[in-house]
């Protein structure tokens, strides 16, 4: 499937608010970026090189989570930073994509993905619950890449 057919079957309006539910009540950023293929290498590489080119990496609390979609492969992966990473169970991310990959074989592209935000969110909220001084650091807009991104 072409990237702009992917995104046409997308509810944008509702993937942003998936993120702003999310993050409304932890100090995490959830962060969801799409583009057509994993160019310049392999798939987790370059959702780790997005993940820093998003400035994901600065977050305070190093509490991240990227949800990196390669549209025309229709293939993703989930990444968090440390503070999540250090916290969550060793199948988490595997749990929520497993998940994620059987909304999208269903081609329920945009329920999936909001299924997975709220999943990342719930653990958001257990371990970094929001605190008085938490700011929204990173868009909640969807990132969209082109065939031209690389790493």
């Amino acid at each position: 499937m072409k990237q702009e057919e992917f995104l046409a079957k997308l509810d944008r309006q509702a993937l942003t608010e998936a993120i702003r539910r999310a993050e409304r009540a932890c100090s995490g950023e959830v962060r969801i970026h799409v583009q057509p293929k994993a160019t310049g290498g392999e798939l987790r590489w370059v959702a780790e090189r997005t993940f820093e080119r998003l400035g994901m990496t600065k977050t305070a609390g190093r509490t991240g989570v990227l949800l990196f979609i390669a549209s025309e492969e229709q293939r993703f992966v989930i990444l968090g930073d440390k503070g999540i990473n250090d916290l969550v169970p060793p199948n988490f991310w595997d749990e929520i994509a497993a998940k994620l990959h059987d909304r999208f074989v269903a081609g329920e592209f945009s329920g999936g993905i909001v299924e997975a935000v709220d999943a990342v969110g719930e653990k958001l909220r257990e371990f970094f619950p929001l605190g008085p001084n938490d700011r929204d650091e990173l868009s909640d807009e969807l990132s969209i890449g082109s065939h031209t991104d690389s790493p």
